[in-house]
């Protein structure tokens, strides 16, 4: 660990010493043309919480070009979204490919007005140097985090300090704003979006029609899964809420997820005797025309939730370790619930009693 922090140590200072650019007074943002978003680190659902950041360029800078970089962790958030012009995705694995690496460059040296490197939860030393490596008149970064220093601030022209610690309240996306507002790049809007496009919705009447076979039923959707398991209410649950609605309405339900939520699809499906549709290993367009046209959606805190809100579909999400106040989907009709750091104290009745208020509308 000595030796690491050695060269780490050194590292910063060679980069100091050859990357470094004096701060300068903001631009004019009436001159900027092209604006390049470095925002390859953090999961997905990260990043659909910052599409309020994109939405916000737009807004402010209706006639610029947008490119972000992403991750293949997370560029799956911004497929076909309406904000974005272009999309790279930086790829470790392959930055010794020649050709990706040409690839690589040639977005780096377009040439931009504009270059941002946004943070929530964290600061990425690679979002930072990708950020330096573009050509660009101006660059926009953090100083700090919470407190915490980005050793790599000498960066930017604007260094900024974000502290969501002062006000631990906030709503992720107002928070992730913070990094434009000295710009005078702002939006009201802290929704999330998704844009859908006739074959998703295609697609979705198709996997409707198929559970339905025609009939009036009430349609829910449910992600019974999620990346970190203090996350995930556990499949029991989930299945008796479904018993104790099919006793009450009439309905169908489908379960969403992909190949990490492979142990508990087949727990659920092990677990239920009614009817349910499974709509899975689908791309973002896709999951959120289907669930566009559900009835209700109920999920745990996890990536699937912010695509469900980026819908007007009614939806509940549950939350255990996360303060559902950061990163719950907002607007009407979206409610989550929080017992307890422990997820599982969220009981069934309590969820089943807020999808009957809903279900009855």
């Amino acid at each position: 660990m000595p030796d690491q922090n050695i060269f780490s140590s050194l590292f910063v200072k060679a980069a100091k010493a050859l990357l470094s650019v004096a701060e300068k007074d903001l631009p004019d943002i009436k001159k900027i043309k092209r604006v390049l978003v470095v925002r390859q680190h953090n999961q997905f659902g990260d990043l659909l919480a910052s599409v309020p950041l994109f939405r916000a360029i737009k807004e402010t800078l209706p006639e610029s070009k947008l490119t972000v970089i992403t991750s293949p962790q997370n560029y799956y958030a911004l497929t076909n979204n309406k904000f974005i012009d272009e999309q790279f995705i930086f790829d470790k694995d392959d930055i010794f490919n020649i050709e990706y690496l040409y690839k690589l460059i040639t977005v780096l040296r377009q040439g931009y007005d504009l270059v941002i490197v946004p943070v929530t939860v964290s600061i990425s030393t690679t979002s930072c140097l990708l950020g330096r490596f573009a050509r660009a008149h101006y660059r926009v970064g953090p100083k700090s985090l919470d407190g915490k220093e980005n050793f790599y601030s000498f960066l930017f022209h604007k260094r900024i300090n974000l502290n969501w610690s002062a006000n631990p309240e906030r709503y992720v996306a107002d928070f992730g704003l913070d990094i434009l507002r000295p710009l005078g790049i702002y939006t009201n809007n802290f929704k999330s979006e998704i844009t859908v496009e006739e074959y998703e919705n295609n697609t979705a009447d198709k996997f409707i029609n198929e559970i339905t076979v025609g009939e009036n039923y009430k349609i829910i959707g449910l992600h019974i899964g999620a990346g970190k398991p203090p996350n995930r209410w556990s499949i029991e649950n989930f299945v008796n809420l479904c018993k104790k609605i099919n006793q009450n309405f009439k309905t169908k339900f489908y379960v969403t997820g992909s190949s990490s939520d492979n142990n508990e699809i087949e727990n659920f499906k092990q677990r239920i005797n009614f009817d349910c549709g499974f709509y899975l290993n689908k791309a973002i367009p896709e999951l959120a025309a289907v669930i566009s046209k559900s009835d209700l959606f109920i999920t745990n805190d996890t990536g699937v939730m912010h695509v469900a809100g980026a819908t007007e579909t009614p939806q509940i999400s549950l939350f255990g370790q996360t303060n559902p106040n950061n990163w719950a989907p907002i607007g009407v009709n979206k409610i989550s619930i929080k017992k307890s750091n422990l997820i599982n104290d969220i009981e069934v009745e309590e969820v089943y009693k807020k999808a009957e208020q809903f279900l009855n509308k």
